[in-house]
């Protein structure tokens, strides 16, 4: 062969391999990137090829799938009872995508995830068709009902765990919508996921408020406050007098005086008293007297400033903030810039239910293959203990008093041990938009705790003299705590 030749046989051959080094790259090195590129209409074909698995409460679907005629789509999802479960299923749309549990098990649902394995080759080896799995849920259908229905035409959520294992019992967001109204590919599923969006409506209906909003917690974190001078020696029981003038001049200011809600006895008053009345001056000062660092620690106990708490849907950060004196004093009774999601406060309250363990809350307890398998089986988990049991226990004392005689009777529920505290939280430049109302409490028996609520009321019709955490929220914990009861009864 003479030279020229060679040289093209050794060029030819160099392409060759070129072309063999970058079909095994595709193939093998890219190959999940590829398969799971959103610009994959293949991805999108597959996943609507077949019904989707469901997502499971209480031994019941409260999704499902029907034929379709959008094209490549053979399939599209539906859901029962859409704008209750919205906050917990998200949307699984043709042409929006999906979010939420129906996003995170995607995998599972659609039949893709490898954990279904052994079931895809059964269906592979008898020409059977790829099924999905299922997503078996924590939640309390009837908690979730008492929720949802009890907030109403009322802005904001409801949160509620059960203490001894972490698992979520209801997860509530108003307003909400329906996911099944843009679940397909047409104009009209167009039309409707863009009237949800917050530049077409600002009520944020597709705003998971239990999860993804943070609002001041107001009264309701004077529990952490009181937990943490309890925790940190600041004072040793419930009953003793606390070292509390009143007026409260807040430090290192020029005699800005912190302000108490009506004429209640504040002055030196016990931590069982502060919290019956919730008197401002008491925790404001303590929170002042432990300093923003022990306060910001115990704080982070229970869950603050945690920007992974995930469910598997991952909440928001609730923020203590790091302040100077004066505003640590503020964030110590639950304003200037504390932030707290709905479900953090509820983790407050099981913590304290709970003997001061606080367990990781969890929404899905199974993922179940087609042929009824469970490949994956959740453990509950301890997060953290912000509490010393024998300090939980007096925290719990404090609670149970406010909802005996305190500023949450509306919670009380008869042959039941509630705790709880009451909020109403600040809200605009000074003070000038309607408060939020604020309620968390925990329910017991001689069986157990088996549950701890948050609600908070983001706004209502209410005029704004009546909004008041015991008015407005107790009422709607009261009925998420009798649903969870009655179903252990």
């Amino acid at each position: 062969m003479n030279k020229p030749l060679r040289r093209v046989a050794i060029f030819c051959g160099l392409l060759v391999l070129a072309l063999l080094v970058r079909v095994n790259w595709v193939q093998f090195v890219q190959a999940d990137e590829l398969k799971n590129d959103t610009h994959n209409r293949r991805v999108a074909i597959e996943r609507y090829s077949t019904p989707r698995g469901n997502i499971v409460v209480d031994g019941k679907a409260i999704t499902g799938s029907t034929t379709t005629d959008s094209g490549d789509f053979k399939f599209k999802r539906t859901y029962k009872n859409g704008p209750m479960w919205a906050p917990v299923t998200g949307y699984a749309s043709q042409a929006f995508d999906a979010n939420q549990l129906e996003k995170l098990n995607d995998g599972i649902l659609s039949g893709t995830d490898d954990k279904l394995f052994f079931s895809r080759t059964v269906d592979m080896l008898t020409g059977g068709k790829q099924k999905g799995g299922d997503v078996v849920t924590t939640l309390d259908a009837k908690a979730q009902k008492a929720a949802f229905e009890g907030l109403g035409d009322k802005k904001g959520a409801v949160a509620a765990i059960n203490p001894e294992t972490g698992a979520i019992l209801a997860l509530a967001s108003t307003p909400s919508y329906d996911p099944s109204t843009f679940a397909g590919m047409s104009d009209k599923d167009a039309e409707a996921y863009n009237g949800l969006q917050k530049k077409n409506n600002p009520d944020e209906p597709m705003l998971n408020r239990a999860l993804r909003q943070t609002y001041p917690p107001g009264s309701t974190f004077k529990v952490v406050t009181a937990a943490a001078a309890l925790e940190n020696g600041l004072y040793s029981d419930a009953d003793s007098k606390t070292d509390s003038p009143l007026p409260y001049t807040l430090p290192d200011t020029s005699g800005v005086e912190l302000k108490n809600e009506g004429n209640i006895p504040c002055e030196n008053a016990s931590l069982r008293e502060a919290m019956r009345w919730s008197c401002n001056t008491v925790f404001g000062k303590i929170s002042a007297d432990l300093g923003n660092k022990k306060m910001k620690a115990e704080a982070e106990k229970f869950g603050f400033n945690n920007a992974k708490i995930d469910t598997p849907v991952r909440a928001a950060e609730s923020i203590y903030p790091t302040d100077n004196r004066p505003q640590n004093a503020m964030a110590g009774i639950g304003q200037a810039s504390n932030r707290a999601t709905p479900l953090q406060m509820a983790m407050v309250a099981s913590a304290v239910a709970n003997g001061g363990k606080l367990m990781k809350p969890y929404m899905v307890e199974q993922l179940v293959a087609p042929n009824l398998n469970v490949v994956q089986q959740h453990t509950p988990k301890e997060m953290s203990q912000p509490l010393q049991p024998e300090n939980a226990q007096k925290v719990q004392d404090m609670m149970e008093t406010v909802v005996k005689n305190g500023t949450g009777t509306n919670a009380q529920i008869a042959g039941v041990t509630v705790g709880g505290k009451t909020g109403t939280a600040q809200h605009g430049e000074d003070n000038k938009d309607n408060p939020y109302a604020w309620f968390i409490s925990y329910a017991k028996t001689d069986k157990g705790t088996p549950v701890a609520v948050a609600v908070v009321i983001e706004s209502s019709d209410t005029i704004r003299d009546d909004i008041a955490g015991g008015k407005l929220s107790a009422p709607i914990a009261k009925s998420v705590m009798e649903a969870v009861l009655e179903g252990k009864k």
